[in-house]
């Protein structure tokens, strides 16, 4: 294996587990819907239609990023989803540790990470826009 393909092996990796796990959320949303969300904007004195974003950013961004195609941007959305729902739900754990040890956010902060570490490297060869597509 090239150092090339190593790094479109590792893309895809990274893409897939970070898809993947934001859909199942998602679905959750799907199933359960939305309404929870819906409260905590009014809650905030924001407009209640604002929680359907979240559609976009655990549904149709997971499934762009699973395929590769707009890699970069349904990456972006997926941060900037996990960063609103930080805001929204984990404020008060920002600056905390479990029991364990480790970050009370740390699921909540890969999800942040990894979206950024997509967002920068783009989707890589093995996805349907290809390593140069004018999609990625």
């Amino acid at each position: 294996m090239t150092s090339t393909t190593m790094d479109d092996s590792g893309k895809l990796v990274l893409r897939l587990a970070l898809g993947i796990l934001i859909l199942l959320h998602g679905l959750s949303k799907l199933m359960n819907g939305i309404g929870f969300i819906e409260g905590m904007m009014a809650a905030r004195g924001l407009p209640t239609f604002f929680a359907y974003a979240v559609y976009l950013g655990e549904v149709v961004a997971p499934v762009l990023l699973i395929v590769g195609i707009y890699t970069r941007l349904a990456a972006l959305v997926v941060a900037v989803n996990m960063v609103v729902a930080i805001v929204l739900v984990h404020t008060g754990q920002l600056f905390s540790m479990t029991q364990s040890g480790g970050w009370a956010l740390e699921l909540q902060g890969m999800f942040v990470f990894g979206a950024i570490a997509v967002a920068l490297l783009g989707a890589g060869r093995y996805s349907v826009g290809g390593a140069a597509g004018r999609y990625n």
